[in-house]
């Protein structure tokens, strides 16, 4: 089949899915209002790889159809780097807003399918399992969600030591076909746009937790399967008033699996705390990639926003304005240049070019840091601007147009753009759908805490240490 048309994703969605939202369960996602912007954002991504044709895909090895870039195996430095430059297009295309791009997710089922050696290895259906599924999304250009996390009731406490066994997603019986499992799992985001969902490794098991211990995938309409989600962050205002929650609020849901039937050939992981606990090291980290790319598109953005409110303010040549903005560029250079250093210096395997995992676990403790900092440097330039803010519909009353042309004017640009600009910072580090993406990327690769003491105990540490050792004794 190869790469569909947005018109072919969205007739996709049209199934007996169970989405909640409000209240409301939805008969048909695609017809509800507050969706209909990242619909068609969704809709155009697909779309893109039509007109984008030559970067953006590579033929299938099962008949050279068309298939997504983020589907690809790496096999060379050079395919590294072709898929990087696929993710730069896409994300740049969303503005570095969609965390859950497609290319995510599909880049998550390409690193378990180079993994796939290693799921299998003690029972090779588990392997055989993750590349017929990395095909199956590849060839039919699937759009999956993931859901990893337990749900957050006491953290003091192991799924099986909850007031109820059954709260964390958990094995309730094996059945020739397959096995039945119950309860729930979080943080879902594109949940009622997906086709797919997968769920995999995230929070570590002990033993005793093996009926935890799963990865696998379904259909999001598979009977039993539920998803609630948050409220929307898309009002229906326009594109001037809040342009980017009208077009990039992806959703999130929490995965309700109501006794839910998982067949054996969509099962990755079962019952293995080992290989649950380890299965990421053995990937080639194409979902890091990934996110690592989207993330510095979005610190461009927040970046050369934050040059466009200091110019607009007429603040740009003060010289602790300047260097504020000076440590945004230096931030975002820094990541850019690491980001493809990493992708140049990959190893090659037997089965995939591997991007450098220590620099991309750096990486991801820095990148929430550099975008926080980022969001605090528009917050701090804009001030009282971004309260005052006047609509679409303001400008358009002959009333009080004149009024807001002559009083909220900036330096060397119209009122209505200096407006524009306070509402894309408001929408960006104020709105709900600002909140959200600052929660959103500090967890966004987990707990930051535990990501920064994982590198307490990296082995160079006893190479610094000995440096001291060698300076006190006395060594040249």
């Amino acid at each position: 089949m190869g790469i569909r048309t947005g018109s072919e994703f969205i007739e996709s969605l049209r199934d007996e899915r169970v989405v909640y939202v409000n209240g409301e369960r939805l008969t048909d996602v695609t017809t509800y209002p507050p969706f209909q912007g990242i619909l068609a954002t969704l809709a155009s991504l697909y779309d893109l790889n039509h007109e984008r044709r030559a970067e953006l895909t590579f033929p299938s090895p099962a008949d050279g159809a068309p298939v997504a870039l983020s589907f690809l195996k790496a096999a060379s430095l050079a395919q590294v780097e072709q898929r990087l430059r696929a993710e730069e297009i896409r994300a740049e295309y969303t503005f570095g807003l969609m965390g859950r791009l497609p290319d995510f997710c599909n880049a998550y089922v390409t690193d378990l399918a180079v993994a796939a050696e290693y799921l299998g290895q003690r029972d090779p259906r588990f392997g055989h399992n993750a590349i017929r599924y990395w095909e199956q999304c590849r060839d039919s250009d699937l759009c999956l969600t993931h859901t990893l996390a337990d749900p957050q009731i006491d953290r003091s406490k192991g799924p099986a030591e909850q007031s109820d066994p059954f709260l964390t997603l958990r094995v309730v019986r094996e059945t020739d076909s397959g096995v039945i499992v119950r309860g729930a799992k979080m943080l879902s985001t594109l949940a009622p746009f997906a086709n797919e969902l997968y769920l995999g490794p995230f929070m570590p098991r002990s033993p005793g937790e093996e009926d935890y211990a799963l990865a696998f995938a379904l259909p999001c309409a598979t009977t039993g399967l539920k998803f609630i989600c948050r409220e929307p962050y898309d009002a229906g205002r326009s594109q001037f008033d809040r342009p980017a929650s009208s077009r990039f609020d992806e959703e999130d849901a929490v995965a309700i699996f109501d006794d839910v039937l998982v067949p054996w050939e969509r099962v990755f992981i079962y019952r293995d705390i080992e290989i649950f606990n380890t299965a990421s090291h053995h990937t080639p980290g194409y979902r890091m990639l990934q996110a690592l790319v989207r993330g510095a598109v979005k610190l461009k953005l927040l970046t050369g926003l934050a040059f466009h409110i200091a110019d607009a303010i007429g603040r740009s040549s003060a010289l602790h304005i300047q260097a504020q903005l000076g440590e945004l560029v230096a931030n975002t250079g820094m990541m850019e240049v690491l980001i493809h250093a990493g992708a140049q210096s990959a190893a090659s395997d037997t089965h995939a070019a591997l991007y450098q995992r220590s620099l991309a676990g750096a990486l991801m403790i820095l990148m929430p840091q550099f975008q926080a900092r980022a969001v605090q440097t528009v917050r701090e330039l804009s001030g009282s601007g971004v309260i005052m803010t006047p609509t679409e519909k303001d400008f358009a009353n002959p009333e009080i147009a004149g009024y807001l042309d002559r009083y909220l004017q900036g330096k060397g640009v119209s009122a209505k753009h200096r407006v524009q600009l306070f509402k894309l910072a408001w929408d960006l580090v104020g709105e709900q759908f600002g909140s959200r993406q600052a929660q959103y990327e500090h967890f966004y690769a987990g707990d930051p805490y535990v990501n920064r003491a994982r590198f307490y105990h990296s082995p160079v540490v006893q190479q610094y240490k000995a440096l001291v050792t060698e300076l006190l004794n006395g060594k040249k």
